[in-house]
Parts: C-alpha cells; structure tokens; sequence
C-alpha cells in the first residue's frame, strides 16, 4: 500500500477512515510533516482491495490498526511487522522510507509526468510556479497516473 500510495508510513498509520473515499478511490492527508505533504492520494486499482478489507476491518478510527483495534504507533508497526518481514529476503536495511523512492521511481518509469509524481507524494515545494499556479489535475487523472505503475504477473488485481 505505501509503495502504490507514495505516502510516508506515519502518513499511513495515522490514516483515518472518516479520510477515506473508497468510491472514489482516494484518500485524504490531512496532517503532515510538510505542508505539501497535505493532498489528495488516489489509489490504484491493484491496492483498492486491500485498502477495502482495512477499512471494513479496522474498528479504531484509522485505517490501520493493530489486532488489539488500537492505532499502530511507528516503533510498534517497524518492530513488529516491517523489519519481520524484510529480515527473510535479506531486506532489513530498507525501511518504509525506501517504498516513496521505489513509487517515484515507479511512476517515473511508467513515463507519468512530473507535475503528477509530485502531486501523488506531496512535493509542492519542488513544484515550478506554473506548476503550482496553473496545474489542477482531478483525482481520476492522478488514478490513471498510478495504475500506470508496473505489476508483476503474480500480483492479481
């Protein structure tokens, strides 16, 4: 999900359902570390699933949330279940960080334009004053934008 979305994990984690638009496909940030960092994430159509049965299984008022229905706290979510995960694959020097770089590159590879990339991650301030003045793209062209993005063939979506 955070490699589809570009959002940073504490954007995730904090996530709230009531931010949520499954309909239509994006979700809301609405704190963040910067001020560009606030915007609107669409999501891709591989990732919707999963981002359907958080939402219908989480009974805290994020998205995400530990089996006990409490909101995951950072230390907890990267002890328990990043670096758990990673371990196996000899990939525990990659952290939840890494996955913004990995979308970017993603949507960059999938020949998406810069304007987008920004607006998908929240990089405003790297943004052209053309780009933040006159560019008002809606969250169907931001969707299309990251379902350009590479699935492998044993991805279903």
């Amino acid at each position: 999900m955070i490699i589809y979305t570009g959002v940073r994990i504490g954007e995730l984690l904090k996530l709230e359902k009531k931010n949520v638009n499954l309909e239509e496909q994006y979700f809301d940030i609405t704190k963040s570390k910067t001020d560009s960092g606030v915007r609107r994430v669409p999501i891709a159509d591989c990732i919707l699933p999963f981002f359907k049965n958080w939402y219908e299984y989480s009974q805290a008022e994020t998205l995400i949330c530990m089996p006990s229905m409490q909101p995951f706290k950072y230390r907890n979510y990267i002890d328990a279940y990043w670096f758990p995960l990673m371990e196996p694959y000899g990939m525990q020097r990659y952290t939840p960080h890494c996955t913004r770089h990995t979308c970017i590159s993603l949507l960059a590879e999938a020949k998406v334009d810069q304007t987008s990339i920004k607006l998908i991650v929240g990089h405003r301030g790297a943004m052209s004053l053309t780009e933040r003045v006159y560019t008002h793209l809606d969250v169907d062209t931001l969707i299309e934008a990251v379902n350009k993005m590479y699935v492998p063939a044993s991805v279903k979506c």
